[in-house]
This record gives structure tokens, sequence and C-alpha cells, in this order.
């Protein structure tokens, strides 16, 4: 079995990653919150690998995420 090829998040622009802080430090749902960290810590350069092992959450989870950032234009509606 093959190593999985690296994953992230397409280029995040400045008002993207305003909006993105802005929910990491008001968001209310944790689980919005967990999506923001997760989208600005691959915007970083963390690996999928990185990110799982500091979130605590799957690989998969964060191939999600990022995947779903990825297919939206403004990246961070609701």
């Amino acid at each position: 079995m093959g190593r999985r090829p690296s994953v992230f998040v397409r280029p995040v622009g400045m008002e993207e990653g305003r909006r993105l802080q802005r929910i990491v430090r008001t968001a209310k749902d944790p689980v919005r919150l967990r999506r923001a960290v997760v989208v600005l810590m691959s915007a970083q350069g963390r690996t999928v690998k990185d990110i799982t092992t500091l979130m605590q959450v799957g690989e998969d989870y964060v191939r999600d995420v990022v995947h779903t950032f990825n297919g939206r234009r403004s990246g961070c509606r609701r």
C-alpha cells in the first residue's frame, strides 16, 4: 500500500482568513470551530497527519473538511 497524497486547502484569501480567525475566536458551535481550525492549519502548510495528531481527529475527517472547503467559493459560508 502506497503513501496517500498530501491534501491541502486552496489558497485562502485575506477576507477568508479574517473570517476563519473570527470563527476561531467567537464560535459557540464546537464543530464549526474545529472545521475552521483544520482549514487554518492546512492553509499554514500542516499535513493531514500533523492535523490529526494535534486535533485528535481522523484523517478522513480532515480530508473531508479540506475537500469541502476547496469546493466552495468563499470557503466559510454559514
